[in-house]
């Protein structure tokens, strides 16, 4: 029995190498996903219209994908040889990384609808902020990289950072509320630039949930 519960382990740990391996296909799209944001951000600071609609719409298209990738992941955890504790890692990884797109979608949506040219302290704290997630994200990116060669190490630097990252941002989101705060910006103006700022912390806060995540697995499967 001993013996056929370390069969079922070793297995168990070969299935969760190779969720791995579809989690790296998602964290890529939601790469994508910010990326398309930060060029909504640039347009918006370039006061380029056509640019931001654009991106935006990249964005919404980028974070269906990531939905479908979600789902697809989903199936096959359900289908795995795991343990229940293990199972519900992957799950919550899985959902941790769909709340990241959907939360840099509703971001994107929020940009959409600023008329009002913002001032450029405003501006550069937003850019500040999208900064951080881009780099948040990649890092998150480098983990799983890391986890899926066995490299625990390099494993957990990268998570450090991602836990990094969203110290800085919880500090940044707190220097764009000062800038909206004191700048002389309309109602509606007021009412998107406080959500926005919300919305980009939230998103580092995910990215942190996921990088967690990723090292719990990380660690099981070295």
């Amino acid at each position: 029995m001993k013996e056929m519960f370390n069969i079922l382990g070793w297995l168990g740990k070969q299935e969760e190498h190779a969720l791995l391996h579809d989690a790296q296909k998602h964290v890529e799209e939601t790469r994508k996903t910010v990326a398309y944001f930060a060029d909504a951000v640039k347009a918006l600071i370039d006061n380029d219209l056509q640019a931001r609609a654009t991106a935006i719409q990249q964005v919404r298209e980028s974070e269906h994908q990531a939905d479908l990738l979600k789902v697809s992941m989903l199936n096959e955890i359900t289908n795995e040889l795991l343990m229940p504790p293990n199972r519900d890692d992957f799950v919550d990884f899985v959902h941790a990384l769909d709340r990241i797109a959907d939360r840099t979608n509703g971001a994107a949506k929020l940009i959409g609808f600023l008329d009002q040219r913002l001032p450029d302290n405003v501006l550069a704290n937003i850019a500040t902020g999208t900064n951080l997630i881009v780099n948040g994200v990649a890092r998150l990116d480098d983990a799983i990289k890391a986890a899926i060669k066995n490299d625990l190490a390099l494993t957990r630097e990268c998570c450090l950072d991602v836990g990094r990252i969203e110290h800085d941002a919880d500090d940044q989101k707190r220097f764009l509320l000062e800038a909206v705060l004191h700048a002389p910006l309309d109602p509606p103006s007021l009412l998107l630039c406080y959500n926005l700022a919300e919305y980009l912390e939230g998103i580092t806060d995910r990215v942190l949930e996921a990088a967690d995540l990723v090292r719990i697995v990380a660690a099981r499967t070295d």
